[in-house]
């Protein structure tokens, strides 16, 4: 099991925590700060995925008129396993 945090830049949330399983699925995923129902959403939704797909999936989105939002942090993160 893999754990990473990472300091988030640009969007509201603050930080992001996640497990990654040993076949290199996310087990586990919180945001600290942002939009609490929008994460909470987000982190259903992508446990159990593979990071790979995650990270696929979510780089380059945004977050109105910002050029990252919290979707493409999450996969910036991912990138750095």
């Amino acid at each position: 099991m893999k754990e990473i945090t990472y300091t988030t830049s640009g969007t509201c949330s603050r930080q992001i925590v996640i497990r990654i399983d040993d076949e290199g699925r996310i087990a586990d995923i919180g945001f600290v700060g942002g939009c609490n129902g929008n994460l909470k959403g987000i982190c259903s939704l992508v446990k159990g995925m593979k990071a790979e797909e995650v990270k696929n999936r979510l780089r380059g989105i945004t977050c109105g008129t910002k050029p990252t939002s919290c979707p493409d942090q999450l996969a910036r993160a991912l990138e750095q396993l």
